[in-house]
């Protein structure tokens, strides 16, 4: 073909693509835009924020939860693994996971450290409740602990204070690690204005540290305050 004739058939291609009539092939990967992994976060209980396209901490934090809870390499970014499981027939939601093998029988509390996850089990194996966490495994290892008045401390307080006496910990409920201040609390609240330190949306994830408690939503914490009413062995998975 001439110069002319191609230069011809661009500019017909162009008025009619303009026209409506004629598009450009998309690219393979056109479907997956930031927004359209926001809804599918959404949909599955990770709590990427609103749709709008911007990849900030909250949808990384969502990515990492959904990473977590489907034993995908916690990247924080919508690599092809996780593109490929986000479009999967089968995959497990961030709010609703199966409990970890090997952790043992009967009424429990289990937490996966490599998840930043917990769940209430029932005697039965049915699961009662389960959250996400933030934590931080260099304070005590994995194993089981009971759940318990330790150090002359009591097992539960209604709302307890961290060190410095600035923050207010909610439905403390402690554990016998051998250390005399670690238990269950809800994410900690600034007694100078009531706020949380950080956002739910962060549990679940290792974007922030504990300085040795487990710090969950308030509902998670009520829940836990009330399961460990009588003494309940904790598990720790790596």
């Amino acid at each position: 073909m001439s110069h002319l004739g191609s230069t011809l058939v661009a500019l017909v291609t162009t008025s009619l693509a303009v026209a409506g009539m004629v598009s450009a092939a998309p690219p393979a990967t056109a479907a997956q835009t930031v927004a359209s992994a926001q809804r599918l976060l959404n949909d599955l209980g990770c709590d990427a924020g609103v749709a709008d396209g911007v990849f900030g901490t909250r949808s990384k934090a969502a990515v990492i939860k959904f990473q977590a809870a489907n034993a995908l390499a916690q990247t924080a970014s919508l690599d092809t693994a996780t593109w490929r499981r986000l479009g999967a027939a089968t995959k497990v939601r961030c709010d609703r996971r199966p409990v970890p093998a090997g952790s043992g029988s009967g009424r429990r509390i289990v937490v996966s450290r490599t998840q930043n996850y917990v769940w209430l089990v029932r005697a039965d194996g049915t699961v009662r409740w389960q959250g996400g966490v933030i934590d931080n495994p260099s304070v005590f290892g994995t194993g089981t602990y009971p759940s318990g008045a330790a150090c002359g401390r009591p097992a539960h307080v209604l709302h307890n204070t961290d060190y410095s006496g600035t923050l207010r910990l909610d439905h403390y409920s402690r554990i016998r690690t051998g250390l005399c201040g670690v238990g269950f609390h809800r994410v900690p609240v600034r007694k100078s204005d009531g706020t949380q330190i950080h956002a739910d949306w962060l549990l679940g994830t290792n974007l922030k540290e504990s300085h040795g408690c487990l710090r969950v939503t308030a509902r998670t914490a009520q829940e836990i305050w009330d399961f460990t009413q009588s003494s309940v062995p904790v598990v720790f998975r790596p």
